[in-house]
């Protein structure tokens, strides 16, 4: 667990994700990145120098059988006020839209949600659980699938909304927060949507993986290259130079 605190403490100074005795909302979905980001803030508040005060905020996807009982109890033991807001969300992605992709749909109309319950908390910033795992994917899926190099920042600002949304796991390995996970039996909510395991991410996982066989240093190095701005050599051609390739 130091780890994971030290690692997350180095990502909060050094893109200054906090400001002194401000509120943040903790976007809490009961996976086990979410619970370990909430408890481990809650760890930080003891010795990190900025001091900071904590909201649970827990969006309901309507799914059955979700059942929000342990998180509550789990919220109350580490005295953090935790809101659940209850949606309709994955009855408009998987029964009226009947999306073939819905990842993408449903993670806005998620973020939508997240991001109005905590204005009418008074909250503008709020910190998800993205480990260093979702980082990697994240670029790879924005390589492969949309020709772009890109992936979420560590400290993102959204003018149309003034909300701040911040990622204090961005150091920290995914089998990291599984083996602490386990070790202090953190309650992990089972998965409940219709898509997981069936994903683009998932697909990228595997992938991984596969590289990891032949490079098994591959994910430390993805990294590595995401932060190492000073070598990024890319093409950028002139407005004027579109001639045709074959010279015609």
């Amino acid at each position: 667990m130091k780890r994971i605190l030290s690692c997350m403490r180095r990502a909060m100074q050094e893109y200054a994700m906090i400001e002194k005795n401000e509120l943040l909302a903790v976007g809490l979905s009961g996976g086990k990145d979410s619970v370990m980001l909430l408890y481990a803030l809650h760890l930080l508040q003891y010795f990190y120098p900025v001091p900071y005060r904590l909201h649970a905020l827990c969006i309901d996807m309507g799914f059955s059988g979700s059942n929000y009982e342990e998180i509550k109890v789990f919220c109350a033991k580490l005295h953090i006020p935790l809101t659940i807001i209850h949606t309709d969300i994955g009855q408009i992605v998987f029964d009226i839209r009947k999306e073939k992709n819905p990842c993408s749909l449903c993670s806005n109309l998620k973020r939508g949600a997240l991001h109005n319950a905590a204005l009418k908390l008074g909250c503008h910033k709020i910190a998800f659980g993205h480990h260093a795992n979702d980082a990697i994917e994240t670029l790879l899926l924005s390589m492969l699938y949309e020709a772009k190099i890109s992936t979420f920042k560590p400290v993102t600002f959204l003018d149309r909304k003034q909300i701040t949304l911040i990622r204090p796991m961005i150091y920290v390995w995914e089998k990291e927060i599984i083996y602490q996970a386990n070790k202090l039996a953190l309650p992990i909510l089972p998965k409940t949507c219709p898509a997981d395991g069936h994903t683009k991410r998932d697909e990228i996982k595997q992938l991984i993986r596969t590289m990891k066989k032949t490079v098994p240093d591959c994910e430390e190095k993805l990294l590595k290259a995401i932060q190492n701005k000073d070598h990024l050599q890319l093409w950028f051609h002139l407005p004027h130079n579109d001639k045709d390739c074959r010279g015609t």
